[in-house]
């Protein structure tokens, strides 16, 4: 059954965004935007703890969904225009982009370093197991589902279907450096999306998405904001403490589960202690930021001194510094965080869980999933060979930081001089 109304969602990126109740594969967006699974995202943050770094990162999953979906019509339309054998495959392209972060965690990506869990995976386990999405998807065609776990894969054999959605050039890229732009107010993350879209097209023979070179400029444009972007918004020194302290929180209760000692529901419980392979549908689904930040607020005056610290630091933003010590060598890096660690010790500090050395690599553009390939006079084309920005880009550097407490942060500066 149909939704009988079309829907408009008022995007502050893209204006509204409508879906047509008379076309079969936008009602069939309709129900799957109204399912339980996908509502559940408008309570999980785009950026996860971000926010404690850039207050406007208040932006949710549900929101980046919807725009992922809306750049993959508007694309997928338009080569569709142009090729009319790609129109069977608009379903597949519009709901794998509407579904593709339906199976984050809380906090988002941090959950992923807290609990082991991968996004990518869940994503695939709901689609399969979730009645409210496997059932519209299956009234509408018995293999949807397969589909769109190809394109999840990678292994759909026309390759544009799933290029689309995962790849170097792909609909998520693109709505997440717009959305976390606008949202975090870091003006360097702006793309010519327009021309972007314009300049993708359809290579009928290796069937893949490919790029007109008069779009060169602004694929170059792209991949130059994307590494600003990680290196100034993903990897924002703040954001790498707010995670790792919020690790050791969860870190530190699970430890106190394990003896006996904390009080929480029965889905932060399975969340604590259970192998992720065998957690339940149900018990993944009911995790949100809403039922753990729920927690951590009450943890804040349990009776262990180290999970009320720590959760009222993460609370309250009261988080841990950081110093770029990537200048140090390793074994001096090392040396450092040893004579943290015993000052530390000497102030009745637990050093397990208030100083760390964090290595952030950025690895800028590489060949993931074929790369991105430019149609030139002599055929198709890897844009680093013919690019010598993106040859640039091409290079990864890593980072060290030390974190610590403010309390020993003369001490630190002393011992950096």
């Amino acid at each position: 059954m149909h939704p009988r109304t079309s829907r408009t969602y008022h995007d502050p990126l893209y204006g509204g965004i409508r879906l047509d109740a008379s076309d079969p594969t936008e009602a069939l967006l309709i129900q799957l935007i109204d399912t339980p699974p996908l509502q559940r995202l408008r309570r999980i943050r785009q950026l996860g703890p971000a926010s404690l770094t850039f207050h406007g990162a208040e932006s949710s999953r549900f929101t980046h969904s919807l725009g992922v979906m809306a750049l993959a019509r508007r694309a997928f339309d338009y080569l569709a225009a142009a090729y009319p054998q790609l129109k069977s495959h608009r379903a597949t392209v519009l709901c794998a982009a509407l579904l593709h972060d339906i199976g984050h965690g809380p906090f988002s990506h941090t959950a992923e370093e807290i609990f082991g869990s991968r996004h990518e995976q869940w994503t695939r386990r709901i689609i399969q197991e979730s009645a409210a999405i496997r059932q519209p998807l299956d009234r509408f065609s018995p293999d949807l589902r397969t589909c769109i776990e190809q394109v999840y894969l990678r292994q759909h054999p026309t390759p544009l279907v799933w290029q689309l959605v995962t790849s170097q050039l792909d609909c998520d890229r693109l709505d997440y450096l717009v959305r976390d732009s606008y949202f975090t107010g870091a003006s360097y993350g702006q793309i010519d999306l327009d021309r972007i879209l314009e300049a993708m097209d359809y290579d009928p023979v290796s069937q893949q998405l490919v790029v007109a070179h008069k779009g060169l400029a602004a694929i170059e444009h792209y991949l130059t904001v994307r590494y600003f972007m990680h290196a100034q918004v993903y990897n924002h020194p703040k954001n790498l403490t707010a995670s790792w302290g919020l690790t050791q929180a969860f870190i530190r209760a699970k430890e106190l589960l394990k003896q006996g000692l904390l009080d929480a529901d029965k889905t932060v419980v399975a969340w604590l202690t259970q192998n992720f392979d065998a957690l339940s549908l149900t018990h993944y689904l009911e995790g949100d930021d809403v039922v753990f930040m729920y927690h951590l607020h009450r943890w804040q005056t349990h009776p262990d001194p180290v999970l009320a610290d720590l959760c009222r630091r993460f609370v309250n933003r009261d988080l841990l510094k950081i110093v770029d010590v990537t200048e140090y060598n390793e074994t001096q890096q090392t040396q450092l965080l040893d004579k943290v660690s015993h000052q530390l010790q000497f102030m009745g500090l637990d050093p397990q869980f208030y100083c760390s050395l964090r290595h952030i690599w950025s690895r800028g553009y590489t060949l993931y999933q074929r790369g991105i390939k430019l149609m030139t006079p002599t055929g198709l084309q890897e844009i680093s060979q013919l690019s010598p920005l993106v040859q640039t880009l091409t290079h990864s550097y890593q980072r060290t930081w030390l974190l610590f407490p403010a309390e020993i942060e003369e001490w630190i500066s002393a011992k950096l001089l």
